[in-house]
């Protein structure tokens, strides 16, 4: 974990989320909090628990942002799930403990692809050495063939030896790209065939434990693993070397190990959406009786409790949660009172307003104004925006939120594919190097008409 400072992760979080200072406080802390437990003595370290955090706050304002860009940032595994999806045990539907499995996988592949690299240029020397030990006698008959050094027959021209290409030579060529187009024949690995079923169990087949592909992989016959003859043409068969040689140098069992590890230390899960099962309690809610169930099974996942993974064992007991939802209409006090306790952290994100979409605008390092410029710039397009376009832009998107529903940054994706729906449609005919220069003219021609007409921008917008 990168040992980063709570200002210094407020500084990395401004460079792809505007705003929203007290949101991102409270996250660089609970990530500093983290860095700060490792360095605490042994026998107290593991009875500090992370402080897990409720964001409150409408939609489009950057609350899954914060939380990814968080866990990007720290290297950690992480999962994003929606509390509406989940069911209380006994329902149809996926139990909330299939969420430390998910972020299990993400913590074992992040592992995996890290340990891949680590190996990357030794496996890239030996993929290259079998490679070579392919093309070799190939390219060695053909050039042979080429300048009429073919093998005599039997008792005719004993000391004429078929030509050979150095070794040395065929490396230098297949580096400068000058083999990339030849074919090679070679085994490839293949999955085994396992027939399509289908298994009930109390909990889901995902929570049963089993890997079918595993377990019917090691055995003879059909279901086996099994190679076939291919021919691919270099680059393809250089990276699937590659890939089947860093497997080769990456002991499983660590990464299984240390994907674990990661995952009980850092893990990051994101439960978005918590607001959809905090039902008032007697208020009647109909037919969706899971709702507090849901809640009741979340308990013992936040408060610490020991999940029963394919890879092993999890407790959860230092997994960070970080729940947000717009509660318009429940509230958090909605939620049931164990399962308050364990999220101590509130913090509201404001709504966004119209100098805000100037700033998202602007702004972020993937910024939506760079996004589409990079897009055009590929059929050779120079798009350019003014200041006062960039201002008309937000006035309208905050319009638009205002007249219709608050959606947030996410109204700005609407407004731009509409404004540029045009130039996108037309950029493959026009002539390369051909400027485009979007001002607030040209924004209000695009737009304006939708925007006057409140039915037609309900639907447009």
């Amino acid at each position: 974990m990168k040992s980063l400072t709570p200002r210094e992760i407020v500084a990395e979080l401004d460079r792809y989320v505007v705003g929203q200072k007290q949101a991102k406080r409270a996250v660089a802390i609970a990530l500093r909090n983290r860095w700060r437990r490792r360095k605490v003595d042994p026998s107290l370290r593991d009875e500090i628990a992370p402080k897990n955090i409720i964001m409150i706050g409408p939609t489009g304002v950057g609350k899954t942002e914060i939380a990814r860009r968080l866990a990007r940032l720290a290297a950690a595994p992480f999962v994003k799930v929606e509390a509406s999806k989940y069911t209380e045990v006994g329902y149809v539907g996926r139990d909330v403990e299939s969420m430390i499995r998910d972020l299990v996988e993400i913590s074992i592949k992040l592992v995996r692809d890290e340990e891949m690299e680590k190996v990357r240029a030794r496996a890239a020397a030996q993929a290259e050495e079998k490679l070579l030990d392919l093309l070799a006698p190939v390219i060695a008959s053909e050039r042979a063939k080429s300048v009429g050094f073919l093998a005599p027959a039997s008792g005719a021209g004993e000391g004429v030896q078929p030509a050979v290409t150095p070794r040395e030579d065929l490396r230098r060529e297949l580096r400068q790209g000058k083999l990339d187009d030849r074919m090679v024949e070679m085994d490839v690995s293949e999955a085994p065939q396992i027939p399509m079923m289908q298994m009930f169990g109390p909990q889901g087949m995902e929570e049963m434990g089993i890997n079918l592909g595993e377990m019917l992989g090691n055995l003879p016959g059909p279901f086996g693993k099994r190679t076939r003859r291919k021919k691919l043409r270099v680059p393809e068969a250089r990276a699937l070397l590659e890939q089947e040689e860093a497997s080769r140098m990456v002991d499983m069992e660590r990464v299984k190990a240390d994907g674990l590890a990661r995952a009980e230390e850092s893990g990051i899960v994101f439960i978005d959406e918590i607001d959809k099962v905090a039902g008032r309690q007697g208020a009647g809610q109909g037919p969706d009786v899971s709702r507090e169930g849901v809640q009741r099974d979340l308990l013992p996942i936040v408060e610490g409790s020991t999940v029963a993974t394919k890879h092993g064992q999890v407790k959860t007991d230092h997994i960070l949660f970080v729940a947000a939802g717009a509660f318009h209409v429940a509230k958090p006090s909605d939620l049931i009172p164990e399962l308050q306790g364990r999220f101590p952290i509130r913090v509201e994100l404001e709504p966004l307003r119209q100098e805000d979409f100037v700033r998202i605008l602007r702004e972020p390092q993937n910024s939506l104004i760079k996004q589409y410029t990079a897009l055009l710039a590929t059929e050779g397009i120079e798009l350019s925006f003014t200041d006062d376009a960039i201002e008309e832009i937000a006035r309208i998107a905050q319009l638009v939120n205002d007249r219709t529903e608050n959606i947030g940054a996410r109204r700005l994706h609407t407004v731009m594919e509409r404004l540029l729906d045009e130039v996108s449609f037309e950029a493959s005919e026009l002539p390369p190097g051909h400027p485009i220069r979007v001002d607030a003219a040209y924004v209000r021609q695009r737009l304006e008409e939708v925007v006057q007409d409140e039915d037609l921008s309900k639907y447009i917008l």
